[in-house]
């Protein structure tokens, strides 16, 4: 039987009772990542800092369960307006600059939680 080994991230601002992350066996599976900065006690209103900022959280999400980038295996990105698609591929090229060597990736319209542009749904492996 495997143990599911719950993540918590510093800084994090979640649901009660929501964990940021669990590992299960070999796989790093977070809640939802988004572009809320956990440093600062006001989220960005610009999707273009919010969308950067997810990229970021979700590094720090899949480095606090002990996973590199190397591991991520499938990203799905959820947007509010699908024009912001242009800032999600300046991030992913910065974020995984190797063409041969990228996560799968899927990018959705999506309903969000009002102030929020986006969220990031992570698959990684240990």
């Amino acid at each position: 039987m495997m143990v599911r080994r719950i993540v918590e991230v510093d800084g994090r601002v979640g649901q009660p009772n929501i964990p940021a992350c669990v590992v299960l066996g070999n796989l790093i599976l977070p809640s939802v990542i988004s572009g809320r900065d956990p440093a600062a006690s006001e989220q960005s209103d610009d999707p273009e800092i919010q969308i950067a900022q997810a990229f970021v959280n979700m590094k720090a999400v899949v480095e606090a369960a002990g996973g590199t980038l190397d591991g991520i295996g499938k990203v799905t990105v959820y947007l509010k307006d699908f024009s912001h698609r242009r800032y999600v591929n300046e991030c992913w090229q910065a974020m995984f600059p190797d063409a041969d060597n990228r996560p799968a990736r899927h990018v959705l319209k999506a309903e969000l939680q009002p102030g929020d542009w986006v969220q990031l749904d992570v698959i990684a492996s240990l």
